[in-house]
């Protein structure tokens, strides 16, 4: 499969830039997290609406490496959360946005 430097190589190719794949990601990283203060701005409700459709949680798979299971959220979400920098609540903290350089985006 492809990875990021792969895919680094092909938007290099493309935009006729010369990133590096840190640069990239941390692009990649500033959108998701400006996507998410948008959000939260917007009135985003973290612990009602990131979640999944109700047949992920509750039907088990019917085959694969994961048959007979059901996606445990509530499990996942604090992980997630931690590994995208977040609170436990799943909101952006403020140290986070100055790192992104998103913290003007708050006012």
């Amino acid at each position: 499969g492809l990875g990021p430097d792969d895919y680094r190589d092909m938007l290099n190719a493309a935009l006729g830039w010369n990133l590096t794949t840190e640069e990239y990601l941390k692009i990649g990283e500033r959108i998701w997290n400006a996507e998410r203060l948008f959000n939260l701005k917007a009135g985003l409700d973290p612990k009602s609406e990131d979640t999944l459709p109700k047949r992920f949680l509750e039907e088990p798979m019917p085959e694969g490496p994961n048959k007979g299971r059901t996606v445990r959220l509530k499990e996942m979400l604090p992980r997630y959360y931690a590994l995208r920098g977040w609170s436990e609540d799943g909101r952006i903290p403020e140290e986070k946005l100055k790192e992104l350089d998103l913290i003007s985006f708050v006012k």
